[in-house]
């Protein structure tokens, strides 16, 4: 390996996997579900409901719960937040109905693991992620993950990269950390880590008042080891 690093914390949505359809919330079946209990919601009341859950998202410390989020749509759709409705959308549906990996993931995490590199996951999420991961079959790949809503905070939160750095028993400056979010890689960077932005789409990343190194192939980060 080069120099000291020892281990990779992977952000996880828009660096391992991505939603089936391209939207991550609501879940890509909302509609379906809500429209079985009122066919006469509109797309223009859909987005706006939309909208209002992102605002709930923004002005939330850490991942919230699914539960208040739903609530916060159904009250934008006028529509009362039974149980049995909150139920219904969270029943269980089979993950790769809703969540795929990407087509560099899988080959790039075999090759770590060749190499000797620990990994580990730092994610914005919900406390379902590691047995999503188990279900995509990248699962067994990592050692700890630091989840947004078991700890209570989210990026760029210190308490989220060294949770995932302390799990694995490592220094920070022994971890580089990937994200498609320039600024928290930016964070990373600030607080002794090494830093990598994904950018699958070849644009130049980059924070306020620090350049950030990126990628645009998860393969790429093979190289550093």
């Amino acid at each position: 390996m080069t120099g000291e690093l020892r281990a990779v914390l992977f952000d996880s949505g828009g660096v391992l996997i991505r939603p089936v359809g391209g939207r991550w919330n609501p879940r890509a079946d909302f509609e379906t579900t809500i429209l079985a209990h009122d066919p006469t919601v509109t797309p223009e009341r859909f987005a706006r409901a939309i909208a209002a859950g992102e605002d709930f998202f923004a002005a939330s410390e850490s991942t919230p719960d699914y539960d208040d989020y739903h609530r916060v749509l159904l009250r934008d759709l006028g529509l009362e937040p039974t149980p049995a409705l909150l139920a219904e959308l969270l029943r269980e549906v089979p993950v790769n109905m809703v969540l795929e990996t990407y087509p560099d993931v899988a080959k790039t995490l075999a090759e770590l693991r060749h190499r000797g590199v620990r990994m580990a996951v730092v994610s914005d999420a919900w406390p379902g992620l590691a047995e999503a991961h188990d279900e995509l079959g990248i699962g067994g790949y990592f050692e700890a993950y630091a989840i947004s809503a078991v700890l209570g905070c989210r990026k760029p939160d210190p308490r989220m990269y060294r949770h995932a750095s302390d799990a694995l028993g490592l220094r920070a400056a022994e971890c580089v950390f990937v994200d498609d979010d320039p600024e928290l890689v930016a964070a990373a960077i600030e607080l002794g880590y090494s830093g990598r932005v994904l950018c699958r789409d070849g644009a130049v990343a980059g924070a306020p008042g620090m350049p950030v190194p990126s990628i645009t192939d998860l393969s790429e980060i093979v190289e550093l080891f």
